[in-house]
């Protein structure tokens, strides 16, 4: 994929942009609300009856009875309602690129989606409230942030009475947002499953693999012309760490070098060699093209990794981990350091 590619498409992380509203509290504090909730969410279907309320970014909403027809403005999540087996009819798409299908689904999900009949609700992330009320949504699932964000079109479903939940992908891991869709569709039982299924194909692949020795570092190398490095608690370090890396984010020298930072800290390219601590290095939605122009910039050759020949793909669709990206990107990294 180009720089141009990426840049088209507002599916890529770097192409997203921060929309949130405060909705009468502070962010910090709707956070910590949202945080604990998320928490004390119960674990086994059953164990709470309709109506319920359930916590959101938005604020609560309050669900008479199991829904059955949701639809998703957010292609970020569609995934994690496939993966609890959530009755979404339709969701958003975005642009047709490399990292979709030809409807603009996102290829990770996308044949499930098929054999699920669920249709684009409108094309290429253009809010289309007339395609929403006609596919006549007891549930609407929304991001707070994001290229696929709708936050500023919350005021107009809310006057339309269309029951919304706004997630936040950008804090929460896909299985915080796949416990809080649980709750909201009544699929617990359904999420915990889904969690239970990607942590034994995690311990599984991990058992069979042999790591380097040392450090690990996640570095987004010149995505639409942007270099950043993974912090450890971003959601594709977690799935490295529970695989057994050891992931190292910027070292604290390199701290007043950072332009801006979300589940990455973003670096010019003249500092990115010095911000990469580890001697592995695993390239956020690269492929073997993008480890090859690692290697052979000038900047980075006297970095560890690029000596040792060190450095490594997650794979196209690493850039936002759901339920099967995640699955997909663990099976890149096994077959990469599998034990034959």
């Amino acid at each position: 994929m180009t720089v141009t590619e990426m840049a088209k498409d507002r599916s890529h992380p770097d192409q997203y942009r921060r929309n949130s509203r405060s909705f009468g509290i502070s962010h910090v504090w709707k956070r910590a609300v949202i945080c604990a909730a998320l928490s004390a969410l119960p674990l086994v279907a059953g164990a709470e009856g309709w109506p319920r309320s359930v916590p959101h970014e938005a604020g609560e909403l309050t669900l008479k009875q199991v829904p059955e027809r949701i639809v998703s403005t957010t292609p970020s999540v569609t995934g994690i309602l496939l993966a609890i087996d959530a009755p979404v009819i339709a969701s958003a798409a975005t642009a047709q690129g490399p990292l979709t299908d030809d409807k603009g689904f996102f290829s990770q999900w996308a044949e499930v989606a098929d054999q699920r009949g669920v249709q684009p609700l409108y094309p290429d992330l253009q809010f289309d409230i007339e395609a929403i009320i006609g596919a006549a949504p007891d549930l609407l699932i929304a991001s707070a942030n994001g290229g696929d964000s709708v936050m500023q079109f919350y005021p107009e479903i809310e006057a339309l009475g269309l029951p919304a939940l706004v997630v936040d992908y950008s804090t929460h891991s896909w299985q915080d947002i796949a416990r809080q869709l649980g709750r909201a569709t009544g699929h617990e039982a359904e999420a915990e499953a889904a969690i239970k299924r990607f942590d034994s194909h995690a311990a599984k692949a991990a058992a069979n693999m042999t790591l380097p020795k040392g450090k690990a570092t996640i570095v987004g190398y010149n995505i639409a012309g942007s270099y950043s490095v993974g912090r450890p608690e971003s959601p594709q370090a977690q799935v490295l760490t529970a695989l057994g890396f050891d992931i190292v984010p910027i070292p604290d020298d390199m701290q007043g070098e950072i332009t801006r930072s979300s589940n990455f800290d973003f670096v010019s390219r003249e500092n990115l060699s010095a911000a990469i601590p580890g001697e592995t290095v695993f390239l956020m939605s690269g492929s073997d093209e993008d480890v090859q122009a690692f290697m052979d910039d000038p900047v980075l050759a006297n970095h560890p990794a690029v000596k040792a020949g060190r450095v490594y793909p997650l794979g196209r669709s690493s850039f936002r981990i759901d339920y099967y990206s995640g699955l997909q990107m663990i099976d890149k990294v096994a077959g990469q350091f599998g034990t034959p």
